[in-house]
């Protein structure tokens, strides 16, 4: 009897690893469709020149600080992906039966921004991968952190920092308050949930959690 469940134990996971081996074959070469299609070299310089395309030297501190805690607190210390993050939103999603929870880096938020649909299969997140390790080898973290709040959308239809400051506080983005850039930081997380024109009270109700996050963040 125990060699039996021997057997099948090592049946499944050679069963499993060769399912894992397709998967990340496959999604390897979507990743490569995707880089000769339009190189990242390419991506990249499409974003930065954007006429609304500002750097972070142009960005209030406190909203990229309230970014980095309520998105991806381990940010500048981890790689392309989080371990532990992405272990926390795998049990989640088991416990609860069904994507409650999203374990995605920001450096992953701004790869599925650039190239790859929302669509939340297993493929497009192997493809995404793939390409959060090319940005994380090609360009530092100030510059992954610059493209993702210039490509980020903010709800209302103001996609970039720069014109969801315009559009919601006609402001630059060196000018928000504290108050105006926690409300702003928590809009990407579900966009048209926060929407400030028609969920205001959804949005503030979210700020508090963007200030709970920096307070753990230590700021």
């Amino acid at each position: 009897m125990r060699k039996i469940i021997g057997r099948l134990f090592k049946m499944s996971m050679i069963l499993g690893l060769s399912l894992i081996f397709l998967l990340m074959s496959a999604g390897y070469v979507g990743y490569t469709d995707k880089i000769e299609e339009i190189p990242l070299e390419e991506k990249v310089k499409t974003i930065q020149q954007d006429p609304d395309y500002v750097t972070l030297d142009q960005i209030d501190e406190q909203f990229l600080n309230a970014i980095v805690a309520t998105e991806d607190r381990r940010f500048y210390n981890h790689g392309a992906m989080d371990v532990i993050s992405l272990t926390r939103a795998v049990l989640t999603n088991l416990v609860e039966g069904k994507f409650v929870q999203g374990g995605s880096t920001i450096t992953q938020q701004l790869a599925k921004n650039m190239y790859f649909s929302s669509d939340k299969t297993v493929m497009r997140k192997i493809e995404e991968l793939f390409m959060a390790f090319n940005l994380e080898r090609d360009y530092s973290k100030k510059e992954i952190l610059e493209m993702y709040v210039n490509i980020i959308y903010y709800g209302d239809g103001y996609t970039g920092i720069k014109e969801a400051c315009e559009g919601y506080f006609q402001k630059m983005p060196k000018e928000l308050s504290f108050d105006e850039a926690t409300l702003l930081a928590g809009l990407p997380q579900a966009p048209s949930r926060y929407a400030l024109s028609t969920n205001y009270t959804e949005a503030k109700k979210r700020q508090s959690q963007v200030i709970a996050c920096l307070s753990d963040y230590g700021l």
